[in-house]
């Protein structure tokens, strides 16, 4: 029977776990406090968390939202990257601290939703461009070939304009 603060920790987890986009899970040994807190500020700005985790209580959450397939991930020292906001800025965040910090950060795995990623995967989303490039390409993919159809459509009638405002300009001189 759990205590009551481990209750209310499963309860965390639980929330976290649901409410997150994604979640990159990381293996915390040999980080200085200096460090991971320096790693959940530049993840603060990019709106995720970083957050050392219990297995047992995080398993127990996991298992509440019948997330049976990250259990295996939490083996050994666990922290958790928790994004909620753009998943390409929390994964670009995460990528880009560790790299330039120079920290030697093992990724274990992560879940983006319902789907379980490799740190491989973890890598290629840092890579994405966010949310509204990507929206600006596809808007720009389209509205081209918009463009270019009206391009084409009006071309007749600006070729008859053109021919009409010759022959006005002809039947001006004759007279």
């Amino acid at each position: 029977m759990p205590t009551e603060k481990k209750a209310q920790s499963i309860d965390k987890l639980e929330q976290e776990l649901s409410k997150a986009n994604i979640g990159i899970l990381t293996d915390y040994r040999g980080l200085k406090t200096l460090e991971i807190n320096a790693l959940r500020r530049k993840l603060q700005d990019a709106g995720g968390d970083y957050k050392v985790v219990k297995n047992t209580l995080v398993q127990k959450a996991a298992e509440r939202l019948e997330r049976t397939d990250i259990v295996d991930f939490f083996e050994g020292p666990t922290a958790v990257v928790f994004g909620y906001g753009d998943i390409s800025q929390i994964a670009k965040a995460f990528s880009d601290h560790v790299r330039t910090s120079k920290i030697n950060l093992n990724v274990k795995g992560g879940f983006l939703s319902d789907r379980l990623l490799t740190a491989a995967e973890i890598t290629t989303l840092a890579t994405l461009p966010s949310k509204e490039v990507l929206i600006a390409k596809v808007v720009g993919s389209i509205k081209s070939p918009l463009y270019m159809l009206a391009g084409v459509l009006t071309g007749p009638v600006r070729g008859l304009q053109n021919v009409l405002q010759g022959r006005i300009k002809q039947l001006e001189g004759n007279n």
